[in-house]
């Protein structure tokens, strides 16, 4: 069986900011409900189904930086940790963690934007992306871009811990029994749509808490907000266990789908620039 070379970093770079523009850009309308689900007013209050591709400006902005960042921390330091080849789960969980805590500084304030847009939380005053990045940036500064960074990253490692192991794993006993590596891009997407699925599903809670944490516009100068345990238990206790899992089923489907997508089409990038 032949193996497969590591891509170089300007190629991680130009595969995985091709995948992340093309995955939020073809999913966004479930990304959408799926916020709306979550949020504390209510989703037909947030918007119901009418204007389904309200903030989509942020994410054509963050998309592509955010997804080839987080592929060249991953892939380099997969390459480069002094971890013994026996514990490949390790250094995929603390590759990917790494990647996505460095995605995550151009990444959330682009979730801020997006999430505040498709809620109508300023209303008429901030109806797109733009109107809502000055509106956060005037009310709050840069640290509103932040809002909920903490949460984020709560979310976020826990997520692509699950699911880069998982998926490298599922691509490596493929490769395994089909004799060959690398594998075809679609053969890679239907490992990413297993891993993402099982991942997101898990993770919703987190994704729950997180959502809220960023439409929260409540002045941290003026008022104490809750920490995040305290806002876990204040949703667990006024709206219960459901309202942790708002949103799963968009959430599992839009990443299981996303999951195909991304890494097949960061698999395809990748297998053309090396010319494999």
């Amino acid at each position: 069986m032949t193996t497969q070379a590591s891509p170089t970093f300007y190629q991680s770079l130009a595969a995985g900011g091709l995948a992340g523009t093309a995955v939020d850009l073809l999913f966004f309308p479930i990304d959408t409900v799926k916020t709306r689900l979550q949020s504390s007013q209510g989703f037909v209050r947030a918007g119901g189904f009418s204007g389904i591709y309200k903030g989509i400006g942020s994410v054509v902005v963050g998309s592509a930086p955010g997804a080839a960042v987080f592929f060249c921390t991953y892939d380099t330091l997969k390459r480069t940790l002094p971890i013994s080849s026996d514990l490949a789960p390790v250094t995929h969980m603390v590759s990917a963690s790494c990647g996505e805590i460095a995605a995550c500084l151009i990444r959330v304030p682009t979730e801020v934007i997006k999430t505040r847009t498709q809620t109508s939380s300023y209303g008429t005053l901030a109806q797109s992306s733009f109107a809502a990045a000055k509106r956060v940036l005037a009310d709050e500064g840069v640290r509103g871009l932040y809002r909920g960074f903490g949460s984020t990253i709560m979310r976020e490692i826990p997520f692509t811990s699950l699911q880069f192991p998982l998926y490298e794993l599922l691509k490596k006993r493929l490769s395994r029994s089909l004799g060959r590596d690398p594998l075809y891009p679609h053969e890679a997407a239907i490992c990413g749509s297993f891993a993402g699925a099982v991942a997101a599903a898990l993770t919703t809670p987190l994704d729950v808490l997180k959502t809220r944490v960023m439409l929260d516009m409540r002045d941290p100068t003026k008022q104490k907000l809750p920490s995040l345990l305290a806002r876990f238990k204040q949703i667990y206790i006024s709206e219960g266990v459901h309202a942790l899992f708002a949103g799963v089923v968009p959430r599992t489907l839009w990443i299981s789908a996303g999951g195909a997508v991304f890494l097949g089409v960061y698999e395809w990038g990748v297998h053309n620039l090396m010319g494999v």
